[in-house]
């Protein structure tokens, strides 16, 4: 299986775009970010810290 080249890439993102418009993706973007970060503290096991938001 091959990695995902500069044109699929660009494909992906004009799609996402599409989907979600230029004001959503940002937000897509933060939760998903969250969401990973979440994932990788829960498989660790490491304590949660709580970081302040800038808002």
């Amino acid at each position: 299986m091959e990695t995902i080249g500069f044109p699929e890439l660009m494909v992906i993102l004009v799609v996402a775009l599409l989907l979600f418009g230029g004001k959503k993706i940002p937000e897509v973007a933060k939760g998903l970010g969250e969401g990973i970060r979440n994932f990788k503290q829960a498989f660790k096991g490491a304590p949660e810290t709580k970081e302040v938001e800038k808002v």
